[in-house]
């Protein structure tokens, strides 16, 4: 079994699952899907991305240049996946626990 992602990995990875992006639109993109939950400061972006990079689950994308594209490697989509079917076992299990509504998030 693969290790759970970091929260902030999560939302990149998802942020680029539709498509490459740079580090601005990356960040508003996470702000956006989680609803203002999770707000991904410059400075710490950046260093997430180098760290992905290294780690391969994102790659250098084709973009202008004015600023850098990234986009999800098949290791991060693997990850991406991954994280997403251990995250439904958890809701299904809370849920057969009777701790979260049938149908409901």
């Amino acid at each position: 079994m693969a290790e759970p992602l970091k929260a902030a990995d999560f939302h990149i990875l998802l942020a680029l699952a539709q498509g490459p992006c740079h580090g601005y639109g990356i960040m508003k993109e996470v702000e956006r899907q989680s609803n203002g939950d999770v707000r991904l400061e410059i400075g710490s972006l950046y260093r997430l991305l180098a760290r992905m990079l290294d780690s391969g689950l994102i790659e250098e994308a084709e973009g202008d240049e004015r600023r850098r594209f990234y986009r999800i490697s098949r290791v991060g989509r693997r990850a991406l996946k991954s994280e997403a079917e251990r995250l439904a076992g958890l809701v299904e299990l809370f849920r057969a626990r009777k701790l979260l509504p049938e149908g409901g998030a």
